[in-house]
């Protein structure tokens, strides 16, 4: 599990507005933390979503869709299923800079 990988997530059960149901997730958590922790932080990824400025256009699979970072949140990795792919480094830099606007401003 590395940063950047687009992983199938199980994220049920949820509260309220939280994204739910398995679908793809981004790990945007840090290799040193992935590689020695339990948990993991990713960012869900939609394809029903609005172009808020804290979510990052991309496609995937054959699917438009978005990287929702203003959902972001830390899961067990029990709930990782399998690893479907990973961000190129066009998309890694528009999350960087987001999560950096959003997190760092």
């Amino acid at each position: 599990m590395e940063q950047y990988d687009i992983w199938l997530v199980n994220l049920d059960p949820t509260i309220g507005h939280e994204i739910q149901k398995t679908r793809p997730c981004v790990i945007i958590s840090p290799d040193e933390m992935n590689h020695h922790l339990k948990t993991i932080i990713v960012a869900p990824m939609t394809t029903k979503a609005h172009g808020y400025p804290m979510r990052v256009k991309m496609t995937f699979q054959k699917k438009s869709g978005w990287i929702v970072l203003d959902q972001i949140r830390t899961i067990d990795k029990i709930r990782m299923m399998k690893k479907l792919g990973a961000l190129n480094s066009n998309k890694t830099a528009e999350v960087k800079q987001v999560l950096l606007e959003m997190l760092v401003n």
